[in-house]
């Protein structure tokens, strides 16, 4: 991403719609690239957090629209009994907002917790307001961070900052996956 960014020039539109494909690939590697880019003046900070944003929330969305889908998948519909989809629904109908909110926060938990989300039918209002906070806080703080992380590796490592960079985004990607392996383990 760092490379198609800095092919995109000074082409807004282009730079945003680069960094919003690249939140479906890695969300985090994609907030700390925007941020270094930002951070070195390549790309605006308003236009990285907004299309940072767009992506992350647009990816969200999609992962509630694809368990709706396969809810309506005759093999898919009949994994879960009647019964249990009443029960999870009941149970997830007052609590959609904060289930959703606290999962962006839980490395692993987004992929699963979305899409039951969309399977059991999940409010779809709720849920995508949920989103849009939890993304709001979660990617602000990511970028934020990574800004002063940028700033540091421009300061004391020069031309080598991007591989600091790219250092820096598998640190952050490696925390969040033995995170959740942990996590996984605790259960």
């Amino acid at each position: 991403m760092a490379a198609l960014l800095t092919l995109a020039g000074h082409d807004p539109m282009l730079q945003a719609v680069l960094i919003i494909l690249g939140t479906f690939v890695l969300e985090d590697a994609a907030t700390v690239l925007a941020a270094m880019h930002a951070q070195s003046g390549a790309v605006s900070i308003p236009l990285a957090l907004c299309a940072l944003y767009a992506g992350i929330v647009l990816g969200d969305l999609g992962l509630y629209l694809l368990g709706a889908l396969s809810a309506k998948v005759p093999w898919a519909a009949r994994i879960v009994p009647p019964r249990r989809m009443r029960q999870g629904r009941d149970w997830l109908d007052g609590r959609v907002f904060q289930v959703v909110f606290i999962s962006r926060f839980i490395p692993g938990a987004r992929l699963p917790t979305y899409t039951a989300c969309g399977f059991l039918g999940a409010d779809w209002r709720r849920f995508a307001l949920a989103a849009v906070v939890a993304t709001l806080i979660w990617t602000s703080l990511l970028f934020g961070v990574s800004l002063k992380v940028g700033a540091l590796l421009m300061q004391y490592l020069g031309a080598w900052r991007w591989a600091g960079g790219i250092g820096f985004a598998l640190v952050v990607i490696l925390l969040g996956r033995t995170a959740a392996r942990l996590q996984e383990a605790r259960r």
